[in-house]
């Protein structure tokens, strides 16, 4: 049978009490406590959760190129693993909307055994490189506002005992879809390491 509220007039719930009803219950306007529930893949919790990019051998080649980042990401985590290169030109991160961007930077690194370095072409990740030379660590790219992204990063070199350390912004001309590894002559060449990134 129906149930009647005891005092109310005309109010009542039919037997066995309300249930669930299909498909979309909150409205745009609404707030509502979920307790138990699974959020699907193109949901919002696709676009808050870290997604790992594919590692790359950096052992060959003048640059590391990672595209196709989605428009939503905040952050992107580029992380070295002994990486080498065959020169002494600096390591240099360059991100871009839709095309790398080589200028605007303002960049800078310092390594605990030299003096600092600066760079407008990129995020200076180095200011003492050397063919022996094989960083570890991360660097944190960070949207700030708009379409500006400010970097910091600390890496250590174990093999020449070098530590590096330093940060940078620029803006692009659009939100961030790419992220190049590269130095800052372009000409030396990768000859040891991983790079992979995590974007969120």
């Amino acid at each position: 049978m129906p149930t009647t509220i005891s005092g109310s007039t005309g109010v009542t719930f039919p037997a066995g009490g309300v249930g669930n009803p299909a498909g979309a219950v909150v409205g745009t306007t609404d707030t509502q406590t979920l307790t138990n529930k699974t959020l699907g893949s193109g949901l919002v919790a696709d676009a808050s959760l870290i997604t790992s990019g594919t590692a790359v051998a950096s052992t060959s080649g003048t640059s590391i190129d990672f595209t196709g980042i989605p428009s939503w990401v905040k952050r992107v985590t580029v992380m070295f693993s002994n990486v080498s290169t065959s020169g002494t030109s600096n390591l240099l991160v360059q991100i871009g909307s839709g095309s790398v961007t080589t200028s605007g930077y303002t960049s800078g690194a310092w390594s605990a055994n030299t003096s600092n370095s600066t760079s407008t072409a990129g995020f200076l990740l180095s200011s003492s490189n050397g063919a022996t030379a094989n960083y570890l660590g991360n660097i944190f790219i960070s949207l700030l506002t708009g379409s500006t992204y400010v970097e910091s990063h600390s890496l250590g070199s174990p093999a020449s005992t070098n530590q590096s350390m330093g940060g940078g912004s620029v803006a692009l001309s659009g939100v961030l879809d790419r992220v190049r590894i590269t130095t800052v002559n372009g000409t030396d060449t990768f000859d040891a390491g991983s790079v992979n990134i995590l974007y969120e």
